[in-house]
């Protein structure tokens, strides 16, 4: 195997499931183990077998440093995005990762195309998608030890360019607005433009997305990616007028949603009137709750908001097909120590969850003296009726429906 001599990769393949501290003190006898890169491996390996199962089972596959494989894509993710681009590019001769890095989002997309270029200014990184990309079955790769910013000038023909800009600062702090990354897209715009008909730009998910496509003017779909229930990748669809479909896609692990993209935030929000024991509360999955689409939720569902900043709904209808969790209400409370006296009688465990209110979970929690699990949920909430400017503190004592 390339860069692991014969002890090395028996090492690996005796240890991968043990655990890496422990035999980074313990060490090895055998002077041939190179144990840096030994231990290296084995907890690239570990990482692989739940976030990249199909990489892990590939024996000769060499994995890239921990930062590396802790920022790269899931198998999850990166296949969705071969999804999309399926949709997108009827046409799929060539195609460039300009931001290559660990090569996982490279390899799902590479593989339906007839020629793809892996741009990568890390030459260690580059030397890994040489050996692993015959490993993967890929065919037709050009890798180039470049900076992004120099390659793009030579690109040619393209049908896709998917580019992943890096979200650290000089100094390793985290970034995530788009003049702040590396490279700038804001100024590459142009230049991707005219060089590929699909450029899919992979961005943080704390990004405002209504800013990035106001900024970027060139935006045919916004796509919010989550997995178990956590946002995890916001992806920009740009292109011509011709490109994508104008539609806000929300994934969240088996559950999708699309809002016209043009749609504001609360545009159509319909807030409920009361709030009572037998409702069904709903809260929105990540996807959904990061679109910020809640007018939308609420025509399509025929539910209303507790208020305009609660982001929790209300239904006297069980909705099965809901997207995000569901609960049944048993109780309604106020915050007076009489009223959480009487509706807490008997509950000394919860699940608290706060929306709009200014205390935080965990401080809530200990105020009222309830430990964390169990069968109950608790939300707590300022309540807004419609047409009122009164204002309540609540707290809906439920159960999973």
């Amino acid at each position: 195997m390339m860069m692991l001599n014969e002890a090395t990769r028996r090492f690996v393949r005796l240890h991968r499931t043990d655990d890496v501290r422990q035999l980074a003190l313990t060490g090895t006898k055998e002077g041939e183990v190179d144990l840096p890169m030994a231990l290296q491996q084995i907890q690239g390996w570990q990482t692989a077998r739940t976030k990249l199962p199909c990489w892990a089972a590939k024996e000769d596959v060499i994995y890239p440093p921990h930062l590396n494989m802790e920022q790269c894509s899931s198998e999850i993710t990166a296949g969705y995005k071969r999804e999309v681009v399926g949709r997108l590019c009827p046409k799929r001769e060539a195609m460039a990762d300009l931001t290559g890095g660990a090569g996982v989002d490279f390899a799902a997309l590479a593989q339906d195309f007839g020629k793809a270029v892996y741009v990568e200014r890390d030459p260690m990184l580059c030397a890994l998608m040489a050996h692993n990309a015959p490993v993967m079955g890929l065919k037709q790769v050009e890798i180039r030890n470049e900076d992004c910013t120099e390659a793009v000038g030579s690109l040619q023909g393209l049908d896709l360019i998917f580019i992943d800009p890096a979200r650290r600062d000089s100094h390793g702090g985290k970034v995530f607005q788009l003049q702040d990354c590396q490279p700038n897209v804001l100024l590459l715009r142009d230049e991707l433009m005219k060089k590929a008909r699909v450029v899919l730009l992979k961005l943080s998910p704390m990004l405002d997305w209504h800013a990035a496509v106001r900024e970027l003017g060139c935006v045919r779909e916004v796509h919010i990616i989550a997995t178990g229930n956590e946002c995890k990748e916001l992806l920009l669809v740009c292109g011509g007028e011709q490109v994508g479909d104008g539609m806000l896609h929300c994934v969240n692990d088996g559950q999708r949603l699309c809002f016209p993209m043009a749609e504001q935030p609360n545009e159509g929000l319909r807030i409920v009137q009361k709030v009572s024991p037998g409702d069904f509360l709903y809260e929105p999955n990540a996807s959904v709750m990061k679109a910020g689409c809640f007018g939308r939720l609420c025509k399509r569902w025929n539910i209303g908001a507790l208020g305009r900043d609660s982001h929790l709904f209300i239904s006297a209808e069980r909705l099965d097909d809901f997207p995000g969790r569901r609960f049944h209400i048993k109780a309604v409370s106020s915050l007076n120590k009489k009223d959480l006296r009487r509706h807490l009688d008997g509950i000394g465990q919860a699940n608290v969850a706060i929306r709009n209110f200014p205390l935080p979970a965990k401080e809530l929690k200990k105020r009222l003296r309830l430990r964390d699990g169990g069968s109950t949920y608790l939300f707590a909430t300022t309540f807004q009726p419609a047409d009122s400017a009164r204002q309540e503190r609540i707290l809906l004592i439920t159960e999973k429906a």
